[in-house]
């Protein structure tokens, strides 16, 4: 594959390998609609999930039968994340962006329905769904025992529906798990803000993550929902079993969710010292992605 920036508007069609399996996702440059590119955030998740699924919460045992709904789903790429362990997995988004997700899950569904025995493939369906939408809730068949999504939030009017709608699709033992990349302070400070009062919140170490598909603007939470009075310190501590093993308080862990913009350049720079050494996708992406935010700063008078 060229090295080339892989959510660029020329780029058509992304090829991924996941959990040993090479998936083609199918974007749409044309579309007017964010939901029609595969984000980074969504790398750094099915990367999570492929470096922790060998044992604990995350492993194909654990996993099997499970089911997950994944919002905001996009071309599908952390839904599939999720089917390879053996969930049975709901991608939904709203219907301008159906065809994409539906004929992505279409490609590469065949090919997986044919591995071995031995592998874990549990299934993967789109359905729409506008947050809020009380219809498209009722319709999916809630609670689920995983609520995934990533870069899902980008602006301030989206958090309450979000929100509202994470809470009808729960029940009592529901794992919310989200990727974000930070790229308004504001909205992610709004973001933070309204979890913490709704949810356990917990974040990713980035020692846990995929040593390559990492950075420090790209986050992943682990949550599960707030107990009623008298309840949260045992929800709590159900929680902390859960995940300790691939996460670490929020509190305690601050080197890894909170940068300010000197870090997040400084960590987008590219190395110096090995002027022959190629970029790979990953690096290559990320430069094209602060190169468009310095551009979008620039005032041309």
């Amino acid at each position: 594959m060229e090295a080339d920036r892989l959510n660029s508007p020329s780029t058509f069609t992304m090829t991924m390998e996941v959990l040993g399996h090479e998936l083609r996702f199918y974007q749409d440059p044309n579309s007017k609609h964010l939901g029609t590119t595969v984000w980074d955030a969504s790398l750094v998740f099915v990367k999570f999930l492929e470096k922790n699924c060998r044992r604990g919460k995350f492993s194909p045992s654990k996993l099997k039968g499970k089911r997950v709904i994944e919002l905001g789903a996009g071309c599908g790429l952390a839904g599939f994340g999720m089917a390879l362990l053996g969930c049975d997995v709901v991608a939904t988004d709203q219907r301008d962006v159906l065809p994409i997700l539906a004929r992505n899950i279409e490609r590469n569904t065949p090919s997986l329905a044919q591995m071995n025995p031995s592998d874990s493939f549990g299934s993967i369906r789109a359905a729409e769904l506008d947050w809020g939408n009380e219809y498209h809730i009722m319709a999916v068949g809630p609670p689920f025992d995983f609520i995934i999504g990533t870069d899902v939030v980008y602006a301030e009017h989206l958090l309450e529906p979000l929100l509202k709608t994470i809470h009808a699709l729960s029940g009592p033992k529901t794992t919310i798990m989200l990727g974000y990349e930070i790229r308004s302070t504001n909205v992610h400070e709004q973001m933070l803000e309204m979890w913490k009062k709704n949810f356990e919140v917990k974040t990713v170490s980035q020692s846990k993550m995929d040593s390559q598909y990492q950075h420090p603007s790209i986050q992943l939470y682990i949550m599960g929902l707030k107990s009623a009075a008298g309840n949260a310190e045992n929800t709590r501590d159900n929680i902390q079993q859960e995940i300790d093993t691939v996460c670490s308080r929020q509190e305690n862990d601050k080197k890894d969710v909170s940068y300010d913009e000197k870090e997040i350049q400084e960590a987008e720079e590219p190395v110096r010292g090995d002027e022959d050494k190629k970029l790979g996708n990953w690096e290559t992406r990320r430069m094209g992605s602060m190169a468009a935010r310095l551009l979008q700063d620039v005032k041309i008078a």
